[in-house]
């Protein structure tokens, strides 16, 4: 038997907000460093493969040309990679931001679980966005297999904001 899910967009509270504008900044911050060291480690890796060419004995093994051309190269493939990296994680989070919007969406409970090892429960779901969420012990005793519960995420990022 399949159900088919149902989902609807609606504002995003202030603390959600708040909450998506402080993991923003600092994925923001986190890109800020990485790169920079990327970009440190670009210039970093042809000076030592230079070493490695003098260890050899090769002529010319501090080559201003191959130096820049190895750096230039890597300056490259870590520029192509930080920008990717942005454009699907930290870009769909800004512009959640920026429309200030959720999406709900209508789930069914399929299976409960309690885990004794960390005193926690959950809930098994049907939903594409997160398979499983940790419910508090009311909910667990309120809720059984087959009910209906909402969950809330951001609708870009996919980011988990709660349920209901």
């Amino acid at each position: 038997m399949t159900r088919a899910l149902k989902y609807y967009t609606e504002p995003l509270s202030l603390d959600e907000l708040n909450f998506l504008v402080r993991k923003e900044a600092k994925e923001r911050g986190l890109y800020y460093k990485v790169f920079s060291m990327l970009m440190v480690v670009s210039f970093i890796v042809p000076y030592v493969a230079a070493w490695y060419r003098v260890a050899d004995g090769a002529p010319n093994a501090f080559s201003y040309t191959k130096f820049f051309v190895s750096a230039g190269i890597l300056l490259v493939i870590s520029s192509i990679a930080t920008y990717v990296s942005y454009r699907f994680n930290l870009r769909n989070l800004q512009q959640d931001i920026k429309e200030k919007s959720k999406t709900v969406v209508l789930s069914h409970i399929t299976r409960k679980m309690y885990v004794a090892s960390n005193d926690t429960y959950h809930f098994y779901l049907d939903s594409f966005i997160k398979l499983s969420i940790e419910v508090s012990l009311p909910d667990y005793q309120l809720f059984k297999e087959g009910d209906e519960i909402s969950l809330e995420y951001s609708t870009h990022a996919h980011e988990y904001l709660g349920y209901f």
